[in-house]
């Protein structure tokens, strides 16, 4: 167990999460948790925190608090997406994206596509300093993406027993999807409801590749890649039917891809290396190429200043 929890990946794979990681994390405080903000100017006694946050004592959201933790992250998460003092930075990101998400779910509704990312954001500081495009290996990387994978897969998995837990074998034969579709659905999906029995197979489908999707972690590579494209096909299909996108998710479930092959910080080292050897060639060469002559120098200036000379006079 613990040879498979440590199994040890290149550096330049934790080098790449990580920026991955921590460059989304403005994108969904500007962009896909921007209503969070909001919850600063609700009044007190609306706020509910969740065990965790009753738990810490964490104090009541208030404007200030809220907007101090909004400016704080942005900032902080560009910063730790470079890969300086990436336990210093990342642990300061954690704990304000972790408060973050307290002041988010306080509110009555709780969402589960942000677990794996904040669990992603917890692992990374103990992997330790990692650059792109090496490729040394590392026990403590792979132990932090793999604890993340273990959050993503978690998320299905639990998903799945909730919905037996809460909806009963009702979920699987009722009006799930079909409320769903009418509530939100796009123009698919309205098409989609004319199409008898689709959303009860639908319903048992999902469920079975929730309870399913531990598997991935037994299959061979190349099969564990086809199974993690699949999950991000099932949530495009999502978003196209419901519009629910499950990004924080799908940023996480990146760490099964193998991204150290997509190093455009690699590749953009290697450009400026091999463009400061060309300009150091062309000086080189330049320095090397002979200088002219005095005499030179001299004859130029006369033919330069006396004009071309006249040809001599022939005889008949």
């Amino acid at each position: 167990m613990t040879r498979w929890l440590f199994a040890p990946v290149p550096k330049a794979r934790i080098a790449a999460f990580r920026t991955l990681v921590y460059l989304f994390i403005p994108l969904d405080l500007v962009f896909f948790s921007a209503w969070i903000k909001s919850h600063g100017n609700l009044p007190g006694n609306l706020y509910q925190p969740l065990v965790v946050g009753d738990l810490l004592h964490l104090p009541t959201p208030t404007h200030l608090l809220v907007n101090a933790i909004y400016w704080a992250l942005i900032p902080l998460s560009l910063l730790a997406a470079t890969g300086r003092a990436p336990r210093l930075l990342g642990w300061a990101v954690f704990a304000l994206y972790f408060e973050w998400m307290i002041i988010a779910m306080s509110y009555g509704k709780i969402d589960h596509d942000r677990y794996a990312i904040l669990v992603a954001l917890a692992a990374l500081p103990t992997a330790g300093r990692a650059r792109h495009g090496d490729q040394t290996p590392s026990e403590a990387g792979g132990f932090a993406l793999r604890v993340t994978q273990i959050a993503v897969i978690a998320t299905y998995f639990l998903a799945s027993v909730a919905k037996f837990r809460y909806g009963g074998l009702e979920w699987l034969t009722g009006a799930t999807l079909t409320r769903s579709f009418i509530r939100r659905g796009t123009l698919a999906a309205q098409w989609l409801l004319q199409i008898p029995g689709f959303t009860t197979v639908s319903q048992f489908g999902i469920v079975g590749f929730e309870l399913l999707s531990p598997i991935v972690f037994v299959v061979r590579p190349k099969w564990r890649y086809l199974l993690v494209a699949g999950f991000y096909v099932f949530h495009l299909l999502t978003f196209a039917l419901i519009t629910i996108s499950f990004v924080p998710h799908q940023i996480a479930m990146a760490g099964f891809l193998p991204l150290e092959k997509v190093t455009p910080i690699a590749w953009f080292r290697r450009w400026r290396s091999r463009s400061s050897a060309l300009d150091a060639s062309s000086l080189s060469s330049a320095s090397s190429s002979p200088s002219p002559s005095a005499g030179e120098l001299e004859g130029g200036d006369r033919s330069r200043h006396d004009g071309p000379e006249e040809p001599a006079p022939t005889t008949a």
